[in-house]
C-alpha cells in the first residue's frame, strides 16, 4: 500500500498546488508567531502596560475591516497573485523592523506604526489560504485538506513561539529578526508554485461589479443565507470572547500571574498550539466522519468552558494542561466552520463571502481593547470569567435560534 493509502490525512498532497502551498503557509505562520513573541514582549517590557499590550495585539487585526477587498481582488487578479503581493509586504516590513532593532532605534512608537501597517495586510492571509484550498482541492478532499492546512498555524504557534523566544534570549531582537526575514523570503519563493486555477471567468458580455457593489453583494448573500449568517455570528463571538484569553493576554498571564519570562510565555503559547495541532491532525484523519455543524457548536461550548477554568488557575502546570485541551477543541470548532462556508457558498461569491468572514475576526481586536482596561480594573480572573460566560450564553442562543440549520442531523451542514 502507498503511504497516502495508509495515511488518508496525506491525500491532499496528491494535488501539486497543495504541495507548494502547505510549506509556504507553514513558514508564513512560523514567522507570524516569531514576530508576535518578539514584539509582544518588547511592548510589554518597554511600556510596562497591559493596556499597551492589548492595543498592540489589536493592531495586528486592523486589516479585518478591509478583508472583503482582498477577497474581491482575488476574484479579479487571482488569489495566488494577491497572496504573493501580501507576502512580499511581510518581507519588506520585517526588513524595516530588523533595521530598527539592529540600529538600536527600536521604540514603542515606530514598532506600533509598523505593526499598524502589517495589521492592514496580515489578517487576510488565512482568507487567501482557504480560498486557494477551495479552488484547487476536490470536494472529497476538502475536510481533510482544511485540517492539514490548519496544522500550519497550529504547529507555528509551537515552533514559532518557542524559537522566537529562544532566538531573542540567545541573539537579541535584531538577529532574531534576521531569521524572521529569512523565513519570509523562503515562504515567498514557495508561493510562486501554488496553482492559479480560477473558479469564475468573466465572459465578454459580463462586467465585474465595482468594489462597493461586490461588497454589497457579499453582505446580501450572507444575510439572506441563514446558515452562513449563523456561522458568521459564531465566528465573531469566538473571536471576541474566546481568543483574547489565549492570545495576546497570555503575555500578561505569563509575566504577572505566573511570574514567567519570555521563554515561559513561549511554552504557554506552545501548549495551546500543541492541543490545536493535535485537533487539526485528528480532523484531517477522521474528517469524513465529522458532522460539521454539530461539531462546531459542541466544541465552541467546551472551549469557552475551559477558558472559564483557565481564568482562575494560578499555577503554570495546570494552566498548561487546560491550554492544551482548549487548543484541541478550538480546532474542532474552527475547521468545521471554514468547511461549512466553503461548502455552502456560491463559488462565484466565495472570495467576497470569505472576505466578509474575515470581518468577524474584528471581534478579536475589539475583545482585546475591552480586556485591557478590564484586566487593570478587575483582574484577569474576573475578566476571563465575564468573557467566557458571555460566550457560552450567546453560543447556546445561536444554536437554539438556528437549530434546524446547524443542529438537525438532516441539515446539509451535517452531511458527512
Amino acid at each position: 500500500m502507498s503511504l497516502i493509502a495508509r495515511a488518508p490525512a496525506l491525500a491532499p498532497f496528491r494535488i501539486r498546488s497543495f504541495r507548494f502551498q502547505w510549506p509556504a503557509d507553514l513558514l508564513a505562520s512560523w514567522a507570524f508567531e516569531m514576530e508576535g513573541v518578539i514584539l509582544g514582549w518588547f511592548v510589554l517590557v518597554s511600556t510596562g502596560s497591559v493596556l499597551a499590550l492589548a492595543v498592540f495585539g489589536s493592531l495586528q487585526f486592523l486589516g479585518t475591516l478591509i478583508s472583503p477587498l482582498f477577497g474581491m481582488a482575488g476574484d479579479r487578479i487571482g488569489n495566488r497573485n494577491v497572496l504573493l503581493l501580501m507576502r512580499l509586504a511581510y518581507l519588506i516590513l520585517a526588513l524595516c523592523l530588523t533595521a530598527l532593532f539592529l540600529s538600536g532605534l527600536a521604540a514603542p512608537v515606530p514598532v506600533f506604526i509598523l505593526a499598524t501597517v502589517m495589521g492592514l495586510v496580515r489578517p487576510s492571509d488565512i482568507t487567501m489560504r482557504n480560498l486557494l484550498v477551495g479552488e484547487t482541492m476536490p470536494a472529497d478532499y476538502l475536510m481533510r485538506a482544511m485540517g492539514v492546512s490548519r496544522t500550519t498555524a497550529d504547529s507555528a504557534r509551537i515552533v514559532g513561539a518557542l524559537s522566537g523566544a529562544a532566538l531573542v534570549a540567545a541573539l537579541g531582537s535584531g538577529l532574531a529578526y534576521v531569521a524572521v526575514c529569512a523565513v519570509y523570503a523562503v515562504c515567498l519563493s514557495l508561493t510562486f508554485g501554488v496553482g492559479i486555477r480560477r473558479l469564475r471567468v468573466v465572459s465578454d458580455g459580463e462586467t465585474m461589479p465595482t468594489a462597493l457593489g461586490a461588497l454589497r453583494q457579499g453582505f446580501a448573500y450572507v444575510w439572506s443565507t441563514p446558515v452562513v449568517r449563523a456561522v458568521m455570528l459564531l465566528a465573531f463571538l469566538v473571536n471576541f470572547a474566546a481568543y483574547p484569553l489565549t492570545g495576546s493576554l497570555l503575555a500578561y498571564v505569563a509575566k504577572d500571574v505566573y511570574g514567567m519570562n519570555q521563554t515561559g510565555l513561549g511554552w504557554l503559547i506552545a501548549f495551546f498550539a500543541g492541543g490545536a495541532l493535535t485537533g487539526s491532525i485528528m480532523v484531517s484523519m477522521y474528517g469524513a466522519h465529522i458532522r460539521p455543524g454539530r461539531t462546531m457548536i459542541v466544541s465552541a461550548l467546551v472551549w469557552m468552558s475551559l477558558n472559564l477554568v483557565f481564568s482562575w488557575l494560578t499555577t503554570p502546570p495546570l494552566g498548561e494542561i487546560v491550554l492544551f485541551v482548549s487548543g484541541f477543541f478550538q480546532s474542532f470548532c474552527m475547521i468545521p466552520m471554514a468547511v461549512i462556508l466553503l461548502r455552502v457558498t456560491n463559488p462565484a461569491l466565495r472570495g467576497c463571502v470569505m472576505g466578509v468572514r474575515m470581518l468577524a475576526v474584528y471581534g478579536l481586536p475589539l475583545g482585546l481593547l475591552l480586556s485591557g482596561p478590564l484586566v487593570e480594573w478587575t483582574g484577569f480572573s474576573a475578566t476571563g470569567s465575564f468573557y467566557s460566560l458571555l460566550g457560552l450564553f450567546f453560543t447556546v442562543s445561536i444554536a437554539l435560534w438556528w437549530r434546524t440549520d446547524l443542529w438537525d442531523r438532516a441539515a446539509p451542514v451535517n452531511a458527512r
